[in-house]
């Protein structure tokens, strides 16, 4: 038999080092929980993700979203695209976006209704960055698409705008996103009658080709704490 006093000494040890290393245990169970959970990737974007016109379980994220639960580790799609967003309005909502989704990646989709308007390229440049911004803060990791407007708005404003998107991923260092339009506008039957906007029949393909560009950006972070 013990003595009573060394069975004290042991209890109390026991105690002290519980104590001590309590918050560690409670840490190594959250990034262990964050390893197996599924992270965000949420799209803030506007009717070219929004599905302009179109029921929004047709939608090319929604669609994407289902491939990716199929798939397995990948993370969930929140769509936050709104239809007439510009970028002014689509930075104005990110906070709440933030702040209620918590994601671990943002695809940025935004700056045609601006080019659609004629808006200065430099602010146009101006304001996505500022989303590039308030995207790195929250310790989310941005991803920028490229966006490229019709040809009738003319070569010199066409230019300007289009090289906005490579400019800003190479100074913020972040990746560019091919802009899944170039792949559809050149199918007419892919497209809706203002010429502007995909139809249904076209969301199956860019939940494909997105899936093929996201997936490498988004999958090998998965192991990250």
């Amino acid at each position: 038999m013990f003595p009573l006093t060394d069975v004290f000494t042991k209890m109390m040890n026991f105690k002290y080092v519980f104590r001590w290393h309590l918050p560690f245990l409670l840490l190594m169970g959250m990034l262990s929980f964050r390893a197996v959970a599924a992270d965000t990737l949420l799209i803030v974007g506007d009717s070219l993700s929004a599905v302009y016109r179109l029921p929004a379980n047709t939608s090319w994220p929604t669609l994407l979203n289902e491939q990716w639960k199929k798939r397995g580790g990948m993370p969930d799609i929140v769509n936050a695209s709104i239809s007439g967003d510009t970028s002014a309005q689509g930075l104005a909502r990110l906070p709440g976006l933030l702040e209620q989704h918590h994601p671990r990646w943002v695809l940025i989709e935004l700056g045609a209704n601006d080019g659609l308007r004629g808006f200065a390229p430099p602010t146009i440049s101006q304001t996505l960055n500022q989303i590039v911004t308030r995207v790195k803060q929250s310790n989310a990791e941005p991803l920028l698409m490229q966006i490229r407007l019709p040809p009738n708005y003319g070569k010199r404003y066409n230019d300007a705008f289009y090289a906005i998107y490579p400019a800003l991923a190479k100074q913020a260092d972040i990746p560019l996103v091919p802009f899944f339009m170039e792949q559809v506008a050149i199918k007419p039957e892919w497209m809706q009658d203002d010429g502007l906007h995909p139809n249904q029949a076209a969301q199956n393909f860019i939940a494909d080709w997105m899936s093929g560009k996201l997936a490498p950006l988004v999958a090998p972070s998965m192991s990250k704490p």
